[in-house]
């Protein structure tokens, strides 16, 4: 299966998360890292999103 790069709309739609909170959560080591697809923009591998987004259903799961 062929990984997909998201940018950063996709990202926000995806996770619910602002770009402000998107980029905060990166540097804290919370979120995955962006990729530099050009010296202008940059994405994420949709599988490390996806990744992401199933950990922190874990969580509440196990919190819940």
């Amino acid at each position: 299966m062929k990984d997909r790069v998201m940018r950063r709309k996709e990202v926000e739609e995806a996770t619910g998360l602002k770009r402000s909170c998107l980029y905060a959560a990166i540097a804290a080591g919370q979120f995955p890292r962006q990729i530099r697809l050009t010296n202008k923009s940059v994405g994420w591998l949709e599988s490390e999103i996806l990744e992401w987004i199933r950990a922190r259903q874990r969580v509440d799961v196990q919190e819940g």
